[in-house]
């Protein structure tokens, strides 16, 4: 049985296992550690428990999965890792030299920048419709674009040259 706690509370769903479940009062057994608790009847939905004195009402789902509200303490979750260094960018494009042409063949559907725009990696330089998917070209390294080769709505074909960078 997983004890699930009721919506807006902060806590993490907590397995139990019950014994003697045919008597009115019965052990729950929470992250390992038992409890006394006392059921008025265990077919009843939802059932009236009490633990340590406190009443709560569970509501048991046909899955077995059960809810109450009862509020276990979260378990310490480990803060996310921090990247040292900026994650790859999946390769849009072709760079060759200074020249950036497309990857596929399609229609230009809009540009972000223009000739002498400061450009970071990972940067969108335009979108490119291929097979009705829309396709960002981001730029493959920083730098200074010295021209831009394309417009909106032409069509190109794999290896056409987009851009160029001046550095």
């Amino acid at each position: 049985m997983v004890v699930t706690p009721q919506s807006g509370c902060q806590a993490q769903p907590v397995a139990i296992t019950l014994r003697n479940q045919e008597m009115k009062r019965i052990t729950v057994t929470i992250n390992g550690k038992p409890f006394e608790v006392e059921v008025n009847d265990l077919h009843s939905s939802p059932l009236q428990v009490r633990v340590n004195g406190r009443e709560y009402e569970v509501t048991v789902s046909p899955t077995g999965a059960v809810s109450t509200s009862v509020a276990v303490p979260p378990s310490p979750v480990a803060p996310p890792e921090q990247a040292s260094s900026p994650k790859p960018v999946p390769a849009s494009s072709m760079l060759s030299g200074n020249v950036l042409t497309a990857p596929m063949p399609g229609v230009i559907l809009n540009i972000a920048v223009k000739a002498g725009d400061r450009v970071v990696y990972g940067q969108q330089l335009c979108a490119l419709e291929a097979m009705k998917m829309k396709n960002a070209i981001r730029s493959p390294r920083e730098g200074t674009l010295a021209s831009v080769e394309v417009q909106e709505g032409q069509r190109v074909n794999y290896g056409d040259v987009l851009f160029r960078f001046a550095d």
